[in-house]
Order: C-alpha cells, then structure tokens, then sequence
C-alpha cells in the first residue's frame, strides 16, 4: 500500500526498548521513577505516517497492521502529525483486565473475511505508553518523564486506543492500584532514561504479582531440539464438581534434570485418553493418569479458568491425587 510504502521511507523503524525482572526501587528511592502497568498482550510499534495511514509491528518485527484494523483511526486522529509510538495491544475482559486467551483468537489473522469477524466479537485496544519519534524528530535521547509528557499533549484517545495514566515517585500507590484492578503487575521506568531499541535496560524494571497454586498433571508435549524425548511443556488441571478441568500448559522454569526426572514418572503414568474433562487442542499431546500434583506460580487466571504466565516451582510429592 502506498502509504505503508512512505512510513517506511520516511519514518525510521525502532524496535521496542525492553524491561527487566528485577526488584522495584523501595520506598524513598522511588523519586527518581515512573510507574506504569505491566500490561499482558503483544507489544506493538505504532507509525503515524502524517497521511492518514498507520502501520502496525510487531516486537520481532512482523507487519501486523491488517490483523488490527479496528486501530487505523489512529493514524486519522493523529492528522498530519508523524509519529512512532510504543504500546501494548491487549484484548480487555468484562472488567476491563487483559485477557491473554482472547487475545490468542487474534493472533496471526490476516483473512479479511475472518479479521472482520473477529473484530467484532473480539477487538483488541492499544495501550500507548511511549513516543520515540516526532515530526522529524528524534526522541531516543529524550528523558522519559519529557517524553511521557509529550505523549500525553497528543491526546490519542479512541474507541479501541487509550494514553493509560501514569504514577511518578509512588511505587507503593503504583503497586497498589494494579494489584486491585487485577494487573499483571507494573514497570518502572527512570525518569531520566532515554530510549534504548532493542536493548533490555535496567533503567526499565517490571514486577509482576504472582500467587501460588498447586495444579494436577494430566499430559505432556515432547520438547524439541536438545529437548526432544522430555517433557517441553506440560497440560495441567484442576479438580472441578465434573472432573478435572484443563487449566492451560507450563513450559517455564524446569531445569533439564527435571525434565528428565518428570519424564520417568510420565512414561510410567501414561494413558490412551484424556483425563480431561473438558476438550483440550493441544497438538502432539501424550496423556497421564492425573496422579502426579506440582506448584507454579502464577500472575493471576483469565475469565475462561486458564493459568497467566504459569511458571514451574517444584513436584509436591508430598501431595498425591487418587
């Protein structure tokens, strides 16, 4: 399209600036911060090209502007003005939380017939949290608290985009508000950071809000590369009036020792079926009996029971389901 073909020429291509995990700054050392939601969706590059049009990328750099279509008015609200603009597309639950199942539905859409569909029964909202260029203009060495700044005097507001709020020197209140809206935690940002592409920067530092929960094993899918034979990720559940209930796969945080170790016990538990009360799509999935229970760590559950960002922690073999 002629207008994507002038954002190209015209505006350069940032990649997006990355957090790290790490502590917050504690109270009294939070002055020199910003804070912001840590929200749970697709990171996406937003260009402006100042005609109208809008091009969409993706963190690895993927074209996803016809997967989004709801978010084109950007580029009209934006007029004539130029602009690169870091943000997160989410899709929003009933309570207006990120939903990561939902936004799934979206992932990778590009029949018009089917994106058309889907965004009606599932659109997505951009959550525009940086501008990294404008008018000409450089903005990577601008500090972030000016930057946050100019984004706000551009209003970009609409049906399916939003500049959220923002908390400087309050990690406690910042902490606060995302744990009881239901978040997925914050970033802190340096307020006289610049802008690094590509580069994953202590001057950003994301915490997420984790809970504990026990979950009961009821398949596995092979690993690949050095993994393949072992457990690459695991179909996990919970108990349910009707059974257990499938409550999404765990592929972080297992050492190749445990791998190793699950996949004895696997093999020995395998199982023809299911043990599932529910359908699970899951390609190559290998079935258990649901005897053996784990701990994970979680950033909360979306609406449809399904576990946010699980992350492996241990066996409890001390615990067993019969």
């Amino acid at each position: 399209m002629a207008g994507q073909e002038q954002v190209h020429a015209v505006l350069p291509e940032i990649e997006p600036m990355l957090a790290v995990a790490a502590p917050l700054p504690g109270e009294g050392y939070d002055l020199d911060w910003g804070f912001e939601v840590l929200w749970d969706g697709a990171r996406t590059v937003a260009y402006c090209a100042g005609d109208g049009t809008l091009r969409l990328l993706s963190r690895d750099g993927g074209d996803v502007t016809r997967t989004y279509p709801e978010l084109a008015g950007i580029g009209n609200q934006h007029g004539q003005r130029q602009a690169v603009l870091d943000g997160e597309i989410v899709v929003l639950d009933d309570r207006g939380r990120p939903d990561v199942d939902l936004l799934r539905r979206r992932t990778g859409a590009v029949n018009p017939r089917k994106v058309a569909r889907l965004t009606m029964d599932t659109p997505v909202h951009l959550m525009l949290f940086d501008v990294m260029y404008l008018d000409g203009r450089s903005l990577l060495a601008t500090p972030y608290r000016e930057r946050r700044m100019l984004l706000e005097s551009l209003d970009l507001t609409g049906a399916r985009w939003s500049t959220p709020g923002w908390t400087e020197g309050d990690v406690q209140r910042a902490w606060a508000t995302s744990l009881g809206h239901g978040y997925e935690g914050i970033v802190a940002k340096r307020l006289a950071s610049d802008y690094r592409p590509g580069l994953r920067s202590p001057d950003w530092i994301k915490a997420g809000h984790v809970e504990t929960h026990n979950v009961i094993i009821g398949g596995w899918v092979e690993g690949r590369a050095e993994l393949r034979g072992l457990p690459g990720s695991l179909l996990v559940g919970v108990d349910a009036p009707d059974g257990l209930r499938f409550a999404g796969t765990v592929e972080h945080g297992l050492t190749d020792a445990e791998r190793g170790e699950l996949g004895e016990y696997l093999g020995a538990l395998a199982r023809p079926d299911t043990p599932f009360a529910d359908f699970v799509d899951v390609p190559g999935a290998q079935w258990v009996e649901p005897r053996l229970i784990a701990e994970v760590t979680v950033s909360g559950r979306t609406t449809t029971g399904r576990l946010r960002n699980p992350t492996w922690q241990r066996l409890r073999p001390d615990l067993t389901r019969r």
